[in-house]
């Protein structure tokens, strides 16, 4: 397919204005404090912008107007969970950072279990991080190969290239910094898709509401107290759940939180970036929504092998104005660079402060500590490419890929909460609760990809895959607390 000059223009000249950007922080980047903190100093309502942007990748700026166009709003409800979550984050989890003054979120599991503690939770995050990163990258080389009929493979090596550069060059200020340019860039392309689709309704935009109502699309979900279906409740539950984590030991998070000159203003960047995504997520959904209408009321506008998450690509290319599929490709390209370059630079803090800061060199200068950033940024790149490249063409990898994620940031949370809501809970007792908790997500997990006939389906989870992290949390919690008061008992 072929865009028009104006649309290509329009996405090179945000994208490539993005890279240059970035890198031209080098010139401020020249301490290791610089390039995982910007040094304390940088204004909270940009690294609220971050935290938002961060939180949107390009999955979300597709896949939610595909679940609103397939079904209904039902996964809106994960999104009034982070406020809730983001409150939380403000009351407890900021000042506890603050408060400890280390980048690494898993300094404070050291501090209450010991080094395992550290080892583990990092360990299960670098992993998570690249995994991501490899399946971001690959997710925006699809729509640009459909769109540009550029090849998949030399999309992903650019992009990781032109990422990883300004990420190494200008640090955690290039990360926020772009991170709030490219959310910026994301709302502006969100609403004036929303915009058009309203008005480009054949009887006008209430014609919109009147299809969507008829055929139940503003739905939330059941209210029944189901275990095994995506109701109401389950989504509340989930959300609740995978925010804590984001927000209470996802190093993405927690690095953020050190980036502002005062505690407050660390609150109101969390509460702010959290705030922002409820309305933003609900255009995401109205969008979906406005689809369903709109080809509805125009059947020959889509194609008999457009559906599901495909239509809102097909939209963009073919019902916007020229120029405006430009914005919105860039729209969806730098929601996936934010999260990539946040990957990269928060892993590269991990490697400095958990271990090479740690194990190798406790004395380590600015000009040591630096060229380990530089070269674990670089060489975290790479990774992500290189993974990103072994994905193309194998779509069951990255589903069974998102079992596993579940698997290690599970086992991370529940240690996580266990440290941070009981001073009693010892060392053995945080371990036997990660293994049984990581055993209980390993069951969840995978038993319904394994155990599908016969008698095997005996030993299938019998709940929604979104209650995997409730339950396999809540398994280390209270084994944790079991294993406490049994060793009492003796």
């Amino acid at each position: 397919m072929n865009l028009p000059v104006t649309d290509l223009i329009v996405f090179i000249i945000i994208t490539l204005g993005n890279v240059i950007f970035g890198a031209s922080f080098f010139l401020r980047n020249k301490t290791s404090s610089q390039f995982t903190t910007g040094g304390g100093k940088l204004p909270a309502w940009v690294v609220g912008m971050s935290i938002f942007a961060t939180f949107v990748s390009s999955i979300s700026f597709l896949a939610l107007p595909g679940k609103a166009y397939m079904s209904d709003w039902n996964a809106l409800v994960f999104s009034f969970a982070i406020p809730v979550a983001a409150i939380l984050a403000a009351k407890f989890f900021v000042p506890l950072y603050r408060n400890l003054g280390s980048v690494s979120a898993y300094n404070y599991l050291e501090v209450r279990f010991g080094s395992w503690a550290r080892i583990y939770a990092s360990i299960c995050y670098i992993l998570t991080q690249l995994m991501r990163t490899g399946a971001i990258l690959l997710l925006l080389a699809l729509p640009l190969n459909a769109l540009f009929g550029w090849n998949i493979k030399t999309i992903i090596i650019v992009t990781g290239i032109a990422v990883t550069v300004y990420s190494m060059m200008g640090g955690i200020q290039a990360v926020i910094w772009t991170d709030a340019i490219q959310g910026i860039i994301l709302v502006v392309g969100a609403l004036i898709c929303a915009a058009v689709l309203t008005f480009s309704m054949p009887e006008g935009p209430s014609q919109i509401f009147e299809i969507a109502a008829a055929n139940h699309k503003f739905s939330l979900g059941s209210l029944s107290a189901s275990l095994s279906e995506s109701t109401f409740w389950v989504v509340l539950i989930y959300g609740l759940f995978i925010n804590l984590q984001n927000y209470g030991i996802d190093q993405n998070f927690v690095q953020r939180y050190m980036t502002t000159s005062t505690e407050k203003k660390a609150k109101s960047s969390a509460l702010f970036g959290a705030l922002l995504y409820v309305p933003v997520s609900i255009v995401f959904f109205y969008i979906g929504t406005a689809l369903f209408s709109y080809y509805t009321a125009r059947p020959d506008l889509l194609p008999a092998n457009i559906d599901g998450d495909k239509v809102f690509p097909h939209f963009i290319v073919n019902g916007l104005p020229t120029g405006l599929t430009g914005l919105l490709i860039a729209s969806i390209f730098a929601a996936g660079m934010s999260t990539v370059s946040t990957s990269i630079n928060s892993t590269a803090t991990i490697v400095l402060s958990d271990y090479y800061q740690k194990y190798f060199n406790k004395n380590a200068d600015d000009k040591s500590s630096m060229k380990v950033l530089y070269s674990a940024s670089v060489i975290f790149g790479i990774l992500g490419v290189l993974i990103s490249l072994s994905l193309v063409g194998v779509e069951s990898v990255l589903d069974a890929w998102w079992s596993l994620a579940s698997i290690f940031s599970g086992g991370m949370l529940g240690l996580f909460l266990l440290a941070f809501l009981s001073k009693k809970v010892r060392n053995m007792d945080a371990a036997i609760g990660v293994i049984v908790g990581v055993l209980v997500i390993i069951w969840m997990s995978l038993s319904p990809l394994y155990f599908t006939q016969g008698k095997l389906l005996a030993f299938r989870s019998p709940f929604h895959s979104n209650l995997t992290i409730v339950i396999g949390t809540m398994a280390i919690f209270l084994v944790g607390f079991l294993s406490l008061k049994l060793a009492k008992k003796k």
